[in-house]
């Protein structure tokens, strides 16, 4: 299955599903490992997944703007996006939870700004 791909300005690679059945798919490689994964708080965006065991804070926030600027929130509302920062080894499913829902024991939350947002909207339409 195909995933989303982005890349940092540091050269991380970011892993990104496109829908319910991608985001399950990805997020299960990753259960249990050491890499960061985000999430927007509310429900209708990619998980995102850095693939580099210790990304710097810089590819962390460029990965929050990313996951925020392909979420539903982003889409409806145009604001400032709240992202949930977490690890494989915190997520887990269970039977009863739906294609691409997974539960998170702890995480941190950051805010992906609209200003931020919008400038990596632009960035990336102009290099399409």
């Amino acid at each position: 299955m195909k995933f989303r791909e982005f890349i940092t300005s540091s050269g991380k690679k970011v892993l990104a599903g496109k829908d319910a059945e991608s985001n399950d798919e990805l997020v299960k490689q990753f259960l249990g490992k050491s890499n960061i994964i985000m999430h927007t708080s509310a429900s209708g965006s990619p998980f995102c997944i850095i693939e580099d065991l210790k990304p710097a804070k810089k590819d962390i926030k460029e990965t929050a703007i990313f996951c925020a600027s392909k979420s539903q929130d982003w889409r409806d509302n145009k604001n400032d996006v709240a992202v949930h920062i977490f690890s494989g080894k915190e997520t887990y499913k269970d039977k009863k939870m739906k294609a691409g829902m997974f539960g998170v024991r702890k995480y941190k939350e950051i805010k992906a700004k609209k200003k931020e947002i919008e400038e990596l909207v632009n960035k990336h339409i102009k290099t399409q």
